[in-house]
């Protein structure tokens, strides 16, 4: 009888694991990349590979050069894509999906030249850069709500019948407070009938349009139910006969037609302008003297003083505060990434050197923390490595998951 009930329990408290495990629901990626590349949920992958299917006739090319340099240099056929671009000039479609879009005054300057040839031109983000909108006559809300769900229409190009798709997830929900009805039409609209998405033609076959919810071009948001064809609506307002697509990636890494790297722009500039140049020289070669005659010691030695003790993740939090109130994300990221792997060096005996898949299932193995996690910290330590400018919203994620591990481990 006892046996019997020993048994009873057994089973019952393995029935009751199995059904703890199966019902734990999978945690959705929040990070928003909005990258070609990228198939996680609020990645663009779907969208660049469908461009071939809404332009079945039209060669698709990525561009990460500068709109000024690209598009008024083109008549001069330096390079492959400028000769391409003057070939299909006036049947070029210029697409840029990206989170923020600000180009300066000479990078503005070459877009709208560009749609004045009768070429068209697709801007869709979260932020564009009040000199765009200006020129443009248009306002947007100015606020951005965090939502748990999206809902837009948009009209069919064809039958202008509208056409309203949702989904379960993120939602950054601006809308056009003004615009110029003399100019621009009305193709989408948020969940308010608010316009999210216009049109703005030109006699000579140009148009701009300026879409403000991006999300709408997430595998996330394609991929759920019938929502592709929000997508191909968006899309097919560009006309059919195509000859060549850009995919935009400049305005990832730029703003203000400056790439993050300004410093090393000032001091090209001003070694490029002779007066400043010989300036710099003579101040290089007078702290030269300086140091040469003046760094023999004039004071008596000051005495050792035992630093103040500190922990190394104190100190790291205290250089993290530093470079968090400078805004400056790129070297903070670089700094906490240093020190991860640091820790795992020292604390577990493991070489950071080849980060591949058995690298995560020892730190797993060691730390007792889940496989899954270790592989979304090593994942988000290359990705953010790489880019070119990492967001307030990345930064933060990367963090959390951080102090996650160090919390566990």
């Amino acid at each position: 009888m006892r046996s019997r009930i020993i048994w009873l329990f057994i089973c019952s408290s393995f029935i009751l694991v199995l059904v703890g495990c199966g019902g734990r629901a999978k945690k959705i990626n929040e990070r928003v990349t909005m990258w070609r590349k990228d198939k996680l949920p609020y990645g663009l992958y779907y969208a660049y590979e469908q461009l071939p299917y809404i332009f079945p006739n039209a060669e698709i090319l990525i561009d990460k050069e500068s709109p000024e340099r690209k598009f008024n240099l083109f008549q001069t056929k330096s390079n492959p894509i400028h000769q391409k671009l003057y070939d299909h000039k006036g049947q070029i479609a210029h697409v840029i999906v990206t989170p923020q879009i600000y180009p300066s005054i000479e990078e503005l300057g070459a877009l709208l030249n560009f749609v004045y040839d009768g070429n068209q031109l697709f801007l869709s983000s979260f932020e564009f850069g009040n000199t765009l909108l200006d020129t443009l006559k248009l306002k947007i809300n100015g606020g951005v709500q965090y939502d748990d769900s999206l809902n837009v229409k948009i009209s069919d190009p064809l039958s202008l019948t509208k056409h309203e798709y949702n989904y379960p997830g993120k939602s950054y929900d601006d809308y056009f407070s003004s615009i110029d009805t003399g100019y621009t039409t009305v193709l989408g609209w948020n969940k308010e009938n608010r316009p999210n998405f216009v049109k703005i033609g030109y006699d000579n076959g140009g148009a701009i349009y300026i879409h403000l919810a991006p999300v709408t071009f997430t595998n996330f948001f394609l991929l759920h139910k019938e929502n592709k064809s929000y997508y191909d609506f968006a899309l097919s307002n560009i006309p059919n006969d195509t000859e060549l697509v850009l995919w935009g990636e400049y305005f990832r890494a730029h703003r203000d037609g400056e790439d993050g790297n300004s410093n090393s722009h000032a001091f090209t500039w001003m070694m490029q302008q002779p007066p400043l140049a010989w300036a710099l020289w003579l101040l290089l070669a007078l702290f030269a003297f300086i140091y040469l005659f003046e760094s023999k010691r004039r004071q008596k030695q000051i005495a050792v003083r035992k630093p103040l003790k500190n922990t190394s993740l104190e100190f790291v939090k205290t250089i993290g505060r530093l470079y968090y109130q400078r805004r400056d994300n790129k070297n903070l990221v670089g700094k906490m990434v240093a020190h991860f792997f640091g820790h795992v060096r020292s604390k577990y005996n493991l070489s950071t050197s080849k980060m591949d898949d058995e690298f995560e299932k020892r730190l797993a193995f060691k730390t007792g923390i889940e496989l899954q996690t270790i592989r979304d910290i090593v994942y988000q330590s290359r990705y953010l490595s790489d880019q070119p400018s990492v967001s307030d919203m990345e930064l933060l994620l990367f963090n959390e998951q951080l102090q996650t591990f160090y919390q566990k481990a």
